[in-house]
């Protein structure tokens, strides 16, 4: 409504005149640089412009309407059920709010001045400054302001911005004026607190999450607040923090008190708060709790109601209730106020006391400026404004009212047709009539209902003008009359309404009052959904009913113009029913009104909205499809102008032009919108406005003409022909529609509370067709002021305005120049007519439970259906008596006949219509049953609800105990149910840490052993293991076996007693290490008395000083706090369930001392009356009864017979009070019969026990007659005796009496007394309480700050436990390492002196076998197939370099092979050193590995250690921020009141001889503790002494030690050593002394042992042999193929030695011949080449036969011998024989590379030794 309202033309031009000069010099005013800056620029003569300011009405652009359409001439409502809706401005002027306009009333001239809002959104709150020099108007809308007045020039003064989003609920101004509070509605709820005169925020908090009534200053310290509202109130201080100054909130709680709306508070002088409660108790709140509730006597409310307001006069508490009564308290005595019982209660009654006559119910109060003044004026919400004189004295004035109006909405409004008169009605129960021209009220009329519609009836019913039609709440319609008095009684005043006839047509509220054209039917409208006729007259006469569809909203009669008169229902549910009127003479009323027959048209509403959004969509999505179109048909024409082809894009929008999104979807709201109203167009059409979906249309609609007879609840719905749609009105819907006299302006009611004004063609004719420009202005409350009723006057010149927020607004029409006002300035009041004075007081219907109409001639149908029945009745039992003497009479005649001849009486019995009525019975009786079920399950649920609401809720109720003799009283406490609280416990931060007795702890602990305990046997299984390592090669094991298992059997038991000796000394070696203290242990007796003196000793921190950190185990935490308060509340309840059950025992004494003592009693009576009157003793008075109160449980106890006698007592009640004058309730009296009849059983019961010890003397009683004539002696003595024996009886039986009711009254004053100290227990318990849950609040304040620190402290804590445990699992793991490594290097060195051992000093070869020992030789590893072969052959390079390095090496042992076993040297020690070399090798490779791994751990241990720092830095820091907010935590604690109740002589603070007034210096301890001090002192000293001596003790003996240490580890470093020497002198090397019995002496390890090994050797044997066995199928080939090869050879050798065979017989032959043709050169020559070839050949073989050796010599197969032939000298040597692997059997590369040099070194000539080569 912003648009409407004028906000675009106010708001945009806020801004104050010092701004604008600022503008007008150059000067910008935004963001100004600080505060100093911005005082400058609100200089204190500064104001803003009002007409720039106010919201002004609305008019639609370029329109000929003019801005002063209408101009507010009055306001007749006041909005008085707005919370503090009354100010005072000065003595004679009263400010309140009225929709949008706050009124300013004259008191003296009723004269108003008014003030727009400038929003334009409503008014939320106003208050006056202290000085009245000022004052604020808070207001309602987007971003309100508060704008603040000068008075009494009315100029704005300052304009405060920004401090809610919607509206402003309350204001305040600080008591010197300087600040100004305000409080905001929903959704923000934001206190803000405002130094107005420089518009600037001082602070700004959320108060509340739910609504705030009120917020107000403290008048004591302007840095305290208060705020109140719903459930709740709350504490306001403002507190300077670490990041400035806060609005610091403290949240009151309820505690034991239900929880309330606190609509009013005030603060005392000293703090404290007393507030009101909506049951009008009053709670006087101390330090957030409340300390008491206030009442009356006898717990009498202090008032009847909510209390509205607090206020403090003149050292008085003022309390203000809805209940019309102004009290005055004793201030003193509420501020020392204590509740005198665990009720919470505190009684005391008002000082003094002012009733309101009526209904009067004040809500606020505002007291005169005047000093020393008592005159007050009173906001009343009944609809007034009062003048008190809250004096309370003789001369008191009366209160006057000042002002009246409706309170509440407005349910009726109407204006005369002849006069400026208006009438209104509301649910006030009030009617009145105004004069809008002279602006008063001029007559008002009470009824007992509200009123809910209201006409005036034409001219044509009523000619003068003064007929009222007026509906109510219980469906009565009045006619009421308004005359002039003055033309009947003189003197009357100004007008009257007088009642001239009552109907009751409905059962519910009337909804619509309508008369017909002519004048001739009235018809009403109800809320049940029906219409009644009446027919006009002097007297109006019903002519009957019709039932509609839904509750009536509207009626409107056809106008002339139409052909026939019809009438148009519109129902709220969305129906509108068209009707002829009925004609009376037609309709038969004899049983009932309901009309029937009536022609009518039917139209249900059904929603086009959704439709009418889809089809704008849809136009939509046209336009901007036709934009498209012509965009890109321009685009392709410039393209196709270009020669260009489409582009990407062109197809794209193509395809989005295809694609289009979905329309929005038909909806239909369920349930349906409903109709606000509707008005007829043309005959058969309307007009409908619509609310919730449906709002912001006008709907055309029309009847079907084929559903005239359609139900008019058919389910068949229509849709309107046409709409229109109603700018800016989406959510806001019309309300009314009202059309000027000449039907050019339509007035439209929104639902906003602005009023609409539509200027219309001369064509129209309700139409609608020039609908279009406007004018608006916002006059009713935008949120709740729903403009119900607009209506023009009679001569169009005023139009008036009632809203849903109470308030009525006339606004005149100006006149053009030529028209002159009326010459009366007042409204013409009708004459009264002929005769009325003559005429009697119309009957009215007061009853709301009176027969309506058509109920009452229901009810005389009925009257006469039950007269009939009644006469049937009485004819049948007339009937039946007739039988029944027949009957009788057979029943006589046949008791008559002889016995012969007689019936039987069951022969007169019909057993079928016995059984026949016993069925009947039993069918009704289960069908009766059946009928109450439901009752009787409502009742059973009720019951139940009500006792677990009332009894099971309680576990002990007040059971007060009274003494017999004395006024002592004890009673129990009353104690709720308890509730299982779970534990809210949770380890703390530190809880998951591992401390010194953690299994986390004793596992690193127990990770670092002693070297004695398991490194010995560690160490024994390394050497097992290793020793079992280097035997695993050697072939064949031990078997045991004949003498040798009788060897093993002796050595055995020798091993098995020196194992036995061994484990004694691990015993004492154990124990010894045991008793051996840690190096890091310390002596327990010395870690706790440590411990104390660190508690106790040295310079500690106080509590409340800065630097004070509080230890780890004295922390605590929201769930300890709450523990601690469960734990407190448990021990509290148990002892006063302990109390409570000590009273009820007491009780139960007195019920049995009482029937004791009526027991007595009785036997007292029964002496009594057989001794003579001078010997009887008087019964003690008063006799023992049971209270009520010592019986509580006996009014929940009821029965059948309980449950009749109320029943009968309610329905006698008020008869019952009449006569006996008592007053009690039904309910008092039935407590008091239940009483007295349980104690007459008791006294039944107690009669028939037989409890008297003095029973016997009963049965010995002698009657004494009264008169006896004669009396003999022996007769004397027997009365004598018997005086003396009851004599004595009744002396025991009043000692008894007396001594059991001062026993019980001792044993009552005891528990009193153990009760009243229990009392202070629990008090203290509560103060304890009290203090427990402001720490709790603290705690979980801090918690929020203090849970993601200690998360993150937790999660660095469980990391470093996590890296520290990976530490030491790594320096496990590394240290494992080093020991392995360190074996290794021992097994290598014990290798080689192994080797050394085995070759000795002295061997010639000795370097040359170290050298082979020594040798570095790289074996190849197992490839991985895939591996490429170049890998490989770098690999053979870097062994031949290595190779030859070795071979360079070696410069004087080059003639030795180190891969061949030299000619002098013993194969067996070679093939040892070869051996010892693999394994060696093994080892190195072993320990590479180990020493690579050390490496890898060395590094992660570098990595985990400094992950390690980071994270206790991390730790580190995160304790750091812990430690201040645990710091900041214990600053707030401190800051806690703890409450210690101590006497005077208590205190031993003295300062010059007085106690001083501040004893914040002083300290409370018990009294116990001083000299428990001072004697701590010298013990102190005397223990200083002493630890003195024992420490130079100690000192001594510490040296002592020490020397004797050194001693002990020399001699043990020499028994070492000694041991060391034997080991190496009998074994050769170290060994595990311990085990090397066992395993040479062990039958059954050696035995096992060779098994096992056995066993593995055959595995590993069969295993090889497979492996080999395949290696010589491979090999065999090889061979097969080399031999094929040799055989080849040898063929070819065999063919060559043949040829020289030949030659040499053929060169024979030619010598023979040709001797002499060779020389002997030749032949040399010959020679010496064949024995080089046979040297070669010879030569070669010896190659291929080594080579068989060192296969045959690897474990490997033999191959078989093969023949050596020679071969030319080319060829060279053999080949390698290729296998899987590349070479035969296991010779390696290197070891035929060496062959091969070897055999080069050969070929290249024979060496030295073998210069003889063989032929």
């Amino acid at each position: 409504m912003a648009s409407e309202d004028g906000l675009s033309q106010s708001q945009t031009n806020v801004l104050p005149r010092a701004q604008q000069d600022a503008e007008s010099n150059g000067v910008s005013p935004e963001q100004p640089e600080n505060e100093e800056d911005v005082a400058t620029r609100l200089p204190v003569d500064m104001y803003y412009q009002y007409d720039e300011l106010y919201s002004k009405p609305f008019a639609t652009p370029d329109s000929d309407i003019p801005e002063n359409l209408l101009n507010l001439s009055h306001s007749f409502g006041y909005d008085c059920g707005r919370r503090a809706n009354l100010q005072l401005l000065d003595e004679s002027t009263l400010a309140f709010i009225a929709g949008n306009v706050l009124v300013m009333l004259d008191i003296s001239t009723k004269q108003q001045h008014y003030l727009r809002s400038c929003s334009g959104g409503g008014i939320g709150a106003i208050m006056s400054h202290p000085s009245k020099e000022y004052f604020a108007v808070a207001e309602k809308g987007d971003q309100p302001f508060i704008v603040v007045y000068e008075y009494p020039s009315l100029q704005p003064y300052r304009v405060l911005r920004g401090g809610t989003a919607l509206a402003y609920s309350y204001v305040d101004f600080s008591p010197d004026g300087s600040l100004l509070a305000s409080m905001g509605s929903a959704p923000d709820y934001m206190l803000t607190l405002w130094d107005w005169k420089h518009e600037q925020v001082v602070l700004r908090c959320k108060a509340f999450s739910q609504e705030v009534y009120r917020v107000t200053f403290s008048p004591e310290n302007p840095a305290h607040m208060t705020t109140s509202g719903s459930g709740h109130i709350k504490f306001w201080k403002m507190a300077s923090t670490f990041t400035g100054l806060k609005l610091q909130g403290l949240l009151g709680m309820f505690g034991k008190t239900s929880l309330t709306d606190i609509e009013c508070y005030v603060e005392l002088p000293d703090g404290k708060v007393v507030s009101g409660s909506k049951w009008g108790n009053m709670l006087v709140w101390d330090g957030g709790l409340i300390k008491v509730e206030v009442c009356r006597k006898n717990k009498k409310t202090c008032h009847a109601g909510t209390i509205q307001q607090f206020s403090l006069d003149k050292g008085e508490l003022m309390s203000i209730g809805a209940d019309g009564a102004i009290r005055t308290w004793d201030l003193e005595i509420i501020n020392t106020a204590n509740a005198s019982n665990d009720s919470g209660l505190f009684e005391m009654e008002p000082m003094n006391e002012l009733r309101m006559g009526g209904k009067a119910s004040l809500c606020s109060l505002v007291k005169s400026s005047v000093p020393e003044s008592s005159i007050w004026f009173a906001q009343d919400s009944n609809g007034g404004v009062w003048r008190l004189d809250l004096s309370f004295s003789n001369i008191s004035e009366e209160p006057t009212c000042l002002f009246t109006c409706h309170a509440g909405v407005i349910q009726g409004m109407d204006v005369s047709r002849a006069s400026h008169l208006m009438a209104t009605t509301a649910l006030d129960c009030s009617v009145k009539v105004f004069d809008f021209l002279s602006k008063t009220e001029l007559t008002c009329s009470q009824f007992k209902q509200g009123g809910t519609a209201l006409i005036w009836a034409p001219s044509l019913v009523n000619e003068k003008g003064g007929l009222l039609v007026t509906g109510f709440q219980d469906g009565v319609v009045r006619l009421l009359e308004l005359l002039d008095p003055q033309g009947v009684l003189a003197g009357r005043g100004d007008a009257e309404l007088r009642l001239k006839q009552a109907l009751k047509p409905h059962n519910a509220p009337v909804t619509a009052i309508a008369y017909e054209r002519n004048g001739e039917v009235l018809a009403t409208g109800s809320e049940e959904g029906t219409v009644f006729f009446f027919a006009v007259g002097e007297e109006y006469k019903p002519i009957g009913l019709i039932n509609v569809p839904g509750p009536v909203q509207g009626l409107e009669w056809s106008p002339y113009s139409d052909c026939k008169s019809t009438l148009l229902v519109f129902c709220r549910s969305g129906h509108v029913v068209e009707v002829q009127p009925p004609e009376p003479v037609d309709q038969n009323t004899a049983k009932t009104y309901r009309l029937s027959g009536l022609p009518t048209r039917t139209f249900h509403f059904r929603s086009i909205r959704s439709r009418i959004k889809r089809e704008e969509e849809v136009a939509r999505r046209r336009v901007i499809k036709e934009a498209r179109r012509i965009k890109s048909e321009e685009r392709r024409r410039k393209a196709k102008e270009q020669g260009l082809e489409p582009t990407e894009e062109e197809l794209q929008e193509k395809e989005e032009e295809e694609d289009d999104e979905d329309l929005p979807s038909i909806f239909i709201p369920e349930p349906p919108s409903p109709l606000f109203c509707g008005f007829r167009s043309e005959p058969g059409m309307f007009w409908l406005s619509m609310g919730g979906y449906d709002s912001g249309f006008l709907y055309h609609c029309r009847f079907s003409e084929e559903d005239q007879d359609r139900d008019p609840k058919g389910e068949p719905q229509d849709e309107p022909f046409a709409f229109l749609a109603v700018h800016n009105a989406d959510g806001d819907p019309i309300h009314t529609v009202s059309f000027s006299e000449d039907q050019q302006l339509m007035l439209c009611g929104m639902h906003s509370g602005v009023l609409r004004a539509y200027p219309l063609g001369p064509a129209d004719q309700r139409s609608l067709s020039s609908l279009g420009a406007y004018w608006a202005l916002s006059l009713h409350d935008n949120q709740y002021g729903h403009l119900r009723h607009a209506r023009f006057s009679h001569d169009g010149r005023f139009v008036l305005t009632a809203g849903e927020d109470g308030n009525i607004f006339s606004l005149s029409v100006p006149l053009p120049r030529e028209h002159s006002p009326p010459e009366s300035p007042r409204a013409k009041v009708p004459s009264p007519r002929e005769g009325v004075e003559m005429e009697g007081q119309a009957v009215d219907i007061e009853d709301a439970a009176a027969y309506s109409i058509e109920t009452a001639k229901q009810r005389l149908e009925l009257d006469r259906l039950k007269q009939q029945a009644e006469a049937s009745k009485t004819e049948r039992r007339r009937e039946m008596t007739q039988l029944r003497k027949r009957f009788r009479e057979l029943l006589r005649l046949n008791d008559g006949l002889p016995e012969r001849v007689r019936l039987p009486r069951t022969e007169f019995e019909e057993r079928q219509m016995r059984d026949a009525m016993a069925r009947g019975t039993e069918e009704r009786v289960a069908a009766t049953r059946r009928e109450l079920a439901w009752e009787q399950e409502r009742n059973t649920i009720a019951l139940e609800k009500l006792q677990q609401r009332f009894r099971d809720a309680v576990s002990w109720d007040t059971i007060t105990v009274s003494a017999v003799d004395s006024e002592d009283r004890v009673s129990t406490y009353r104690l709720p149910a308890q509730v299982e609280v779970r534990g809210h416990g949770a380890s703390g931060a530190g809880g998951a840490r591992d401390g010194p007795g953690q299994p986390g702890a004793q596992g690193r602990r127990g990770s670092r052993m002693e070297p004695g305990k398991d490194g010995g046997r560690k160490d024994a299984a390394g050497e097992r293991q290793h020793a079992s390592h280097l035997s695993a090669g050697t072939p064949g094991g031990p078997k045991v076996a004949g003498m040798q298992a009788e060897r093993l059997q002796r050595a055995a038991e020798k091993a098995e007693r020196a194992q036995a000796q061994i484990d004694t000394w691990k015993k004492k070696w154990a124990e010894l290490y045991a008793a051996k203290p840690d190096e890091n242990c310390e002596d327990p007796a010395d870690v706790l008395a440590i411990q104390q003196a660190v508690e106790n000793m040295g310079d500690f921190k106080l509590k409340t000083d800065q630097d004070y950190s509080v230890p780890e185990h004295l922390r605590t935490s929201a769930d300890k706090k709450r523990a601690d308060l469960v734990a407190l509340e448990g021990q509290v309840y148990a002892k006063k369930t302990e109390m409570n059950a000590r009273v009820v025992a007491l009780r139960d004494a007195k019920v049995r001392l009482v029937s004791r003592q009526r027991r007595w009693s009785r036997r007292l009576q029964r002496v009594g009356q057989q001794l003579p009157p001078h010997l009887v003793h008087p019964v003690p008075a008063p006799p023992l009864v049971l209270r009520p109160e010592e019986v509580p449980e006996r009014r929940l106890r009821y029965s059948r017979a309980t449950l009749e006698r109320y029943a009968a007592l309610r329905a006698d009640g008020p008869t019952n009070q009449t006569q006996e004058g008592k007053g009690q309730t039904p309910l008092e009296q039935l407590e008091q019969e239940m009483l007295g009849a349980e104690e007459e059983e008791e006294e039944d019961e107690a009669g028939e026990e037989d409890g008297t010890p003095y029973s016997a003397v009963e049965s010995n009683d002698i009657p004494m007659p009264s008169a006896m004539p004669v009396v003999t002696e022996l007769e004397k003595e027997l009365r004598m005796e018997q005086e003396i024996r009851l004599t004595y009886e009744q002396d025991c039986l009043l000692e008894q009496m007396a001594e059991a009711r001062a026993g019980f009254d001792g044993e009552l004053r005891l528990l009193r007394h153990q009760k009243l100290e229990l009392d202070c227990q629990v008090k203290r318990a509560d103060l304890q309480q009290v203090t427990l849950f402001q720490e709790l609040l603290l705690l979980q304040d801090f918690e929020d700050s203090q849970s993601p620190l200690q998360g993150r402290l937790q999660a660095h804590r469980d990391d470093e436990r996590g890296i520290m445990d990976q530490l030491d699992g790594c320096g496990e793991k590394l240290e494992a390492k080093r020991d392995d490594i360190g074996k290794l290097q021992e097994s290598d060195q014990a290798m080689m002196a192994a080797l050394q051992v085995s070759v000795g000093k002295n061997h010639p070869l000795a370097d040359f076998l170290t050298r082979v020992f020594k040798k570095k030789i790289k074996r190849v590893k197992a490839k991985e197939p895939g591996e490429e072969e170049e890998e490989e052959m770098d690999s053979e390079e870097e062994e031949d370099e290595d190779s030859d390095e070795d071979d360079s090496v070696s410069n004087g042992d080059e003639a030795l092979d180190d891969s061949v076993c030299p000619p002098n040297c013993e194969l067996e020690l070679f093939e040892m050193v070869i051996q010892m070399r693999e394994q060696r090798l093994d080892l190195e490779d072993h320990l590479a590995e180990e020493r690579a791994a050390a490496e890898s751990l060395r590094k992660e241990y570098d990595s985990l250690d400094k992950k390690l720092k980071v994270v206790q830095a991390s730790v580190k820091a995160a304790e750091e921020q812990l430690e201040m907010l645990s710091r900041e935590l214990q600053q707030r604690l401190n800051q806690l009141y703890v409450v210690v109740p101590l006497r005077l002589h208590q205190i031993e603070f003295v300062r010059g001889g007085a106690v001083p007034s501040d004893l914040s210096q002083a300290v409370v301890v018990d009294r116990g503790v001083v000299p428990g001090l001072q004697a701590r002192v010298q013990g102190l000293q005397a223990e200083k002494q002493q630890q003195r001596e024992q420490y130079r003790l100690a000192r001594q003996q510490h040296v002592l030690l020490l020397h004797h240490r050194a001693h002990m580890e020399a001699q043990l470093l020499e028994a070492e050593q000694r041991c060391t020497l034997k080991q190496m002198q009998k074994l050769g090397r170290l060994v595990d002394v311990e085990a090397l019995p066992s395993l040479v002496a062990n039958m059954n390890l050696q035995q096992e042992k060779s098994r096992l090994d056995t066993q593995l050797r055959e595995a590993a044997r069969a295993k090889e042999t497979k492996r080999w066995e395949a290696k010589l199928d491979k090999a065999q080939q090889a061979l097969m193929e080399v031999t094929r090869a040799h055989t080849k050879r040898l063929v070819k050798k065999n063919t060559l030695i043949c040829g020289k065979r030949k030659l040499e017989e053929l060169m024979k032959v030619r010598q023979k011949k040709k001797r002499g043709q060779f020389d002997g050169q030749r032949l040399r020559e010959d020679l010496g080449r064949l024995r080089r070839l046979v040297r070669t050949q010879r030569e070669e073989a010896q190659v291929i036969r080594r080579e068989i050796h060192i296969l045959s010599r690897k474990g490997g197969p033999v191959l078989p011998p093969q023949q050596v032939t020679s071969r030319p000298h080319t060829a060279g040597l053999l080949p390698p024989l290729p296998l899987q692997g590349g070479f035969v059997g296991n010779v390696s590369p290197k070891m035929w590379r060496t062959n091969r040099r070897a055999a080069r070194r050969t070929d290249e000539g024979p060496s030295p030794g073998n210069q003889s080569g063989v032929m």
